[in-house]
């Protein structure tokens, strides 16, 4: 057996979770040698990227692997962040060659091309995260981010919508952050455009609560819940009985975008033969007896 084949299929694995890129740091950690990455250097089996990172087979990278690679390239603490993040997350498209990273701690002080970094006075636990697998700040700090970086109104505007249609967005998170840096440049924009998506409540917590005291209260079984149905995560659902159930998350109005978006959600219920009914904040809240016989009557529980 080839020596260097066990070690080998560890870089690929490792790899293969991070967009075809590694670390001379993770390799090391792997029981590679100075040595041993010097070979693979030679054989062509690592390509050097940036200083200690390098493609694995071939320097053909897709996003993913750009953006680890940048992260890689400037240490622990670093992670994307600003319009790359934002693109990560699918709620504003980029297809800029930069690869916007943020960087606590003094890492990352050597210049590499391609990389954009950003270094904050301070960036608390609570505003990064993880996104499949990438080091990444949570979708509030990245709008907040955007909106320092001077995106238009209109542009901020539609990122919001679309962190709000893909429900990546927590508004209350976001609240708070804009409320921990009321002098940050961009806040007053983002507020502004926040303000536009006033009312927001939570009106899936309070008809999840309604439902399972319906269940209880007439013996009926207890719906899935936040599961996926032709493509799309959806509220409640009694899969035997055909039924779905939606609740609408604003106590006034919500986008154009997004209410279109709950209408094509319906829509697809609809064609794939299940029922949907859908209940508003006020209904949910102000005439629950209402919401319970309609969804007693939709399950053929009368």
């Amino acid at each position: 057996m080839d020596p260097q084949s066990a070690p080998d299929h560890a870089i690929a694995r490792l790899a293969g979770a991070q967009g075809g890129v590694v670390s001379h740091e993770q390799l090391v950690r792997l029981g590679l040698s100075r040595d041993d990455v010097r070979l693979r250097r030679e054989r062509g089996r690592l390509l050097r990227l940036h200083r200690g990172v390098f493609a694995v087979g071939h320097r053909v990278l897709g996003v993913d692997g750009r953006r680890w690679a940048a992260v890689l390239a400037l240490g622990d603490g670093a992670l994307v962040s600003h319009h790359t993040a934002a693109d990560a997350y699918d709620i504003r498209r980029s297809d800029a060659p930069v690869v916007h990273v943020t960087v606590r701690g003094r890492n990352g002080r050597k210049r590499h091309g391609g990389i954009r970094v950003h270094r904050p006075h301070v960036l608390p636990d609570d505003e990064v995260t993880v996104h499949r697998g990438l080091p990444i700040t949570t979708p509030a700090r990245t709008l907040l981010d955007l909106a320092s970086a001077r995106l238009p109104a209109r542009a901020l505007h539609d990122a919001l919508d679309r962190a709000d249609r893909l429900r990546v967005l927590d508004f209350a998170e976001l609240r708070g952050l804009l409320a921990r840096y009321p002098r940050r440049p961009g806040s007053a924009l983002l507020n502004a455009q926040l303000a536009r998506f006033r009312g927001y409540v939570d009106t899936r917590s309070w008809l999840e609560r309604l439902v399972n005291q319906l269940c209880e209260d007439h013996g009926l079984p207890r719906p899935l819940v936040n599961i996926s149905i032709e493509g799309r995560v959806r509220d409640f659902c009694w899969p035997d009985r055909g039924l779905v159930v939606e609740a609408d998350s604003y106590a006034f109005h919500r986008s154009p975008a997004a209410l279109n978006d709950d209408r094509e959600r319906d829509v697809e219920l609809t064609l794939a033969g299940l029922r949907v009914l859908r209940f508003t904040y006020e209904q949910v809240t102000e005439r629950p007896e209402y919401v319970v016989r309609a969804i007693v009557n939709a399950l053929g529980a009368l």
